[in-house]
């Protein structure tokens, strides 16, 4: 497999990496909290691993600190912004990758095809008017620089794919994929990345492999959110497994704060049905950031205020796992 690439090809956004913290943070669905009393704080090109087993509310969370949900309490700060009420802002200097429902590649296309696509919508959600008005043959260099860019930062090689860039997604491996999936939100030079399911089904080589790759991302200056059963030693530990209390990581190697509390209010079977196994649902926020109440039966989008973030409506077979998230996704209602 491709070597993790150097820090210095990684892309990193206008300004470095943000700090990130949260104080009190919490989300509350129909059927009770999703998360609560999170709290941590995080410098700028930290690695922050939230840490828990899946319907604990890892994604969820994952998704409020980039700005694509809306907490019920408590407040988290991204950079000099703060959520909830510069949702909008803080989607401006954050990206997602490999989420399900959210990012999903599309399984026809190409390699190709998806980093252009990506790199034409980041022009046009992204882009000046100066910029818009360049000359086509300048505006395609600059798209390439970009791709190329963000390519050597997720490690991933186009001429090592079997057909190169024409290869489809549906003959990518789950590395290569994941790979592809974290190029194409540093396409956009986020200050703060956010990733899902980053160790689902992986050996433990390949996910020394994806750790490596994450630790030279934060190395250049960006800060890095994942999502994992599993945190590596060195990164920030925000843990969600535990309900109804505080949990203090003292886990050798973080070279930061890792004050956290977990979590979401326990259910027993006197306070209500048990619930599937669910991460999510959770109050939502449109694009326009308006208060329309769905009811709990609707199905909406993730915000993702209009950016290149979902560019792809198709799913690929992501296991039990991601079917548990697209549930909890269906069962959200808009705030």
């Amino acid at each position: 497999m491709d070597e993790p690439p150097t820090t210095a090809a990684a892309p990193t956004g206008e300004g470095g990496g943000v700090a990130v913290g949260a104080e009190g943070f919490g989300m509350e669905g129909p059927r009770g909290w999703v998360f609560r009393e999170v709290g941590f704080h995080a410098e700028p090109g930290s690695l922050i691993a939230i840490e828990g087993p899946s319907g604990s509310g890892r994604t969820c969370l994952l998704l409020a600190l980039t700005g694509r949900m809306k907490p019920s309490e408590g407040h988290a700060t991204v950079g000099a912004l703060r959520l909830p009420k510069q949702m909008a802002a803080v989607r401006r200097v954050s990206a997602l990758a490999h989420v399900p429902g959210v990012t999903d590649l599309d399984p026809a296309l190409t390699v190709g095809e998806h980093l252009r696509e990506r790199a034409l919508l980041q022009r046009r959600f992204d882009g000046s008017l100066r910029g818009l008005l360049r000359p086509r043959r300048e505006r395609t260099a600059e798209a390439e620089r970009r791709i190329d860019a963000a390519l050597a930062a997720a490690g991933l090689d186009r001429a090592s794919l079997p057909k190169g860039e024409r290869t489809a997604v549906r003959d990518l491996d789950r590395v290569e994929a994941l790979r592809l999936s974290l190029a194409l939100a540093l396409v956009g030079r986020p200050r703060l990345l956010g990733v899902d399911d980053t160790d689902l089904k992986l050996s433990e080589a390949e996910r020394t492999e994806i750790w490596a790759l994450l630790r030279s991302l934060t190395e250049a200056g960006t800060t890095v959110v994942a999502v994992c059963s599993e945190a590596p030693e060195g990164a920030l530990v925000v843990s969600t497994a535990k309900k109804n209390e505080a949990v203090t990581d003292t886990r050798a190697g973080t070279g930061a704060e890792t004050r956290t509390a977990a979590g979401t209010r326990a259910r027993t079977e006197d306070e209500a049905e048990p619930q599937s196994g669910t991460e999510a649902e959770a109050d939502t926020e449109t694009g326009a950031e308006a208060d329309t109440d769905a009811g709990a039966g609707a199905e909406p989008d993730i915000d993702t205020g209009a950016e290149p973030d979902t560019m792809t409506a198709s799913k690929t077979d992501r296991g039990d796992d991601d079917k548990e998230m697209g549930d909890a996704i269906a069962e959200t209602r808009l705030a």
